[in-house]
């Protein structure tokens, strides 16, 4: 992939994340994951999710699988499909510039990155060192700086002290430069407009939780720019693998809407 492709496809997926419509992005995890979401009709833009390459590999989340092999398969998929691919870079692997770098190398043209609740500056100079890689390779990178204050936040803390703390870490890393915030398990309505009002429209994304989150289309009217599903596809696809077997060995068959997507 020549820079001026790479350019071009960053440019695209940045601009998917300010259209009127939300942008909506089916995780993938592997070749073959990645061929059938972009076949996906309205599909316009991959992102890749950490947890689901490392389960595909045996290995626990939380940059357990070895860098190597993680960047690796996102080679594969980027090389496997026509559209912006987002990496989950997790929260870096010990050296968040450098590692985007080499993903971009690869095609990456945007990603995720945990702050997980480090100190404010050093989650800010990661953002900083990630905005600095991108611009090195001439394109305009399409970092979804992630906050865990959502996530990680104490079962005592209280709920406005929680979304202080994501109003503030996500004005720091859009001041820093990265161009959209990423609060995973922020799911209250009320919650997701004072955050997406704090940050500005199109600023704010979210994942996708079964039976936890609110409808795309209402996410739209609240000012979200995208909405991802981490592990969940993966394992809406484990589900209905393991659902099959379940039938077969009480004596049916394969469901009859099976279709051959591979």
């Amino acid at each position: 992939m020549t820079p001026t492709t790479r350019a071009d496809l960053a440019r695209r997926l940045l601009d998917l994340h300010t259209a009127p419509d939300i942008l909506i992005l089916p995780n993938v995890w592997d070749v073959v994951s990645a061929q059938v979401i972009a076949a996906t009709p309205g599909v316009q833009a991959l992102a890749t999710a950490s947890h689901s390459i490392a389960s595909t590999f045996g290995y626990p989340d939380g940059e357990q699988i070895p860098l190597e092999l993680h960047l690796d398969m996102v080679r594969r998929i980027v090389a496997a499909v026509s559209l912006p691919v987002s990496m989950d870079f997790e929260a870096g692997y010990g050296n968040p510039g450098d590692t985007v770098r080499r993903a971009i190398e690869m095609g990456v043209v945007g990603g995720n990155l945990e702050d997980q609740m480090k100190p404010l500056g050093e989650a800010v100079a990661a953002v900083e060192a990630v905005m600095a890689a991108g611009r090195e390779a001439g394109l305009d990178f399409v970092l979804n700086a992630r906050t865990d204050a959502v996530v990680r936040a104490k079962p005592d803390q209280s709920r406005s002290n929680i979304i202080a703390e994501v109003i503030l870490r996500g004005k720091a890393f859009l001041e820093a430069g990265a161009p959209i915030v990423f609060v995973p398990g922020l799911l209250v309505r009320e919650e997701i407009r004072e955050v997406s009002d704090a940050l500005g429209a199109r600023k704010l994304t979210l994942i996708s939780v079964p039976g936890g989150s609110l409808p795309a289309r209402d996410l739209q009217a609240l000012g979200v720019a995208r909405v991802s599903t981490g592990p969940f596809t993966q394992r809406v696809a484990l589900t209905a693998l393991q659902d099959a077997a379940v039938g077969l060995l009480q004596g049916g068959t394969l469901p009859a809407t099976t279709r051959a997507l591979n």
